[in-house]
């Protein structure tokens, strides 16, 4: 009976435990090991994002995002439906609140349709019967959007990889590659013994290895050889919660028509599974890959953002929106009055400030934001070296192609 293929994943988000339950579900009594340097699962991007099962809406035809997010939604909640797990396909509006953003609210619905989504335009009594405090001149309804418990969605994949007699390994940080480790011509190629991963609690030997650790991406693909063609630059995103008293001011989910000339969405509104009202995220750089406020400084990830030469091209491009984003930042009034523009009866005191999230954004040397998912193989590694909103709706999708690509180098 031939010896099981050693399977390592790197990264205990949504994305290496989907990699690590699909190697479980295609190839049983598969040998796979996953390990993460936090003490919990989820911990930092998936457990610290909105809740959103993305349409696909915005992601240009032709693009990783496009296919995976839509297909991936599907698979999504057919795994939520079968654990059991909280979920709402309860639709969004994206709202044009003035007339020069009516021409890209015309081009997302063309976007939508293309997509095959059943998006339609409405009116501003139309927007209303969706939202009734929703301030719009003309709006989009996305009635295939959703809202998920996605730490809940990991738990349960958890236990599908237990039940399954995978390896999992927590408080396990990747430090470089072990003696023996191949590093010939093609980084990553496994010799006799498979390659030789260095962690924290000692050596691990694989025959293929699937990095996904989202905010340490590109240095742990440096760390085993690689030279990723992008480095992450994290970007903090800061969320208030409406009180109590105030969210009945959103009835679901509330989005702005996204500004084409700056990579964020904007801040928007949106219900969680639990009937709370989230507000955010706005984006300002954060002064460490896992800095979730402005004291949280590490001299060793902000010295690698300042010496990218593609961030002072990235801060040239947009520096008068970042500039307005750090206000927005440190001002509870102006971050109200962005929000305002979509629901005016919102208060500042209606804010309260709830737990920040850290976007891995990879940018490249030229300072341009790479907008796709980007997954590199190198021999017997594959990087997963941007996963950005919406991974987590694509998770299922992404874990796929990651198990196809390495069954085609097994």
């Amino acid at each position: 009976m031939p010896t099981p293929v050693r399977h390592l994943v790197i990264g205990g988000g949504i994305i290496g435990l989907t990699v690590a339950e699909r190697l479980c579900r295609e190839h049983p009594g598969a040998d796979v090991t996953v390990v993460e340097k936090e003490s919990t699962w989820a911990t930092h991007q998936t457990g610290r994002n909105s809740g959103v099962i993305h349409s696909g809406l915005y992601y240009p035809p032709g693009s990783l995002k496009a296919a995976f997010c839509r297909a991936g939604a599907a698979s999504l909640t057919a795994f939520a439906r079968e654990e059991g797990i909280t979920h709402e396909i309860c639709g969004k509006l994206v709202v044009a609140t003035r007339a020069d953003e009516l021409p890209g609210l015309d081009r997302l619905h063309q976007r939508g349709l293309a997509h095959g989504l059943a998006v339609t335009r409405l009116t501003r009594d139309e927007a209303r019967a969706h939202e009734p405090h929703v301030n719009a001149l003309a709006a989009l309804h996305v009635p295939e959007t959703g809202i998920i418990d996605y730490p809940a969605v990991c738990a349960a994949l958890v236990r599908r990889l237990e039940r399954a007699g995978a390896t999992l390994l927590l408080d396990t940080e990747v430090l470089g590659l072990g003696s023996g480790a191949g590093r010939g011509g093609v980084v990553g190629a496994r010799g006799a013994g498979g390659i030789v991963v260095r962690t924290s609690r000692g050596d691990l030997r694989a025959d293929l290895v699937v990095s996904c650790p989202g905010l340490q991406a590109d240095l742990v693909a440096r760390r085993l050889g690689h030279r990723p063609s992008a480095r992450i630059v994290p970007f903090r995103g800061e969320y208030f919660e409406l009180r109590p008293e105030a969210t009945h001011l959103v009835r679901h989910l509330v989005y702005p028509v996204p500004d084409p000339d700056f990579p964020f969405l904007g801040v928007h509104l949106t219900r969680d599974t639990d009937g709370h009202v989230h507000a955010g995220p706005n984006a300002v750089l954060a002064l460490a890959r896992e800095g979730y406020d402005w004291r949280t400084v590490r001299w060793p990830d902000l010295r690698e953002t300042l010496t990218h030469p593609g961030f002072w091209r990235l801060v040239a491009r947009h520096h008068r929106a970042g500039a307005a984003e750090v206000a927005r930042s440190l001002s509870r009034h102006r971050f109200g009055a962005s929000l305002r523009r979509l629901v005016p009866e919102l208060r500042d005191d209606d804010l309260v400030p709830a737990a920040a999230g850290v976007r891995a954004q990879a940018l490249r040397a030229d300072g341009s934001l790479v907008d796709d998912f980007l997954i590199e193989r190198a021999g017997s590694v594959v990087h997963v070296l941007n996963a950005p909103s919406p991974a987590a709706t694509s998770a299922f999708e992404i874990a796929r192609h990651i198990v196809h690509l390495l069954d085609e180098s097994a």
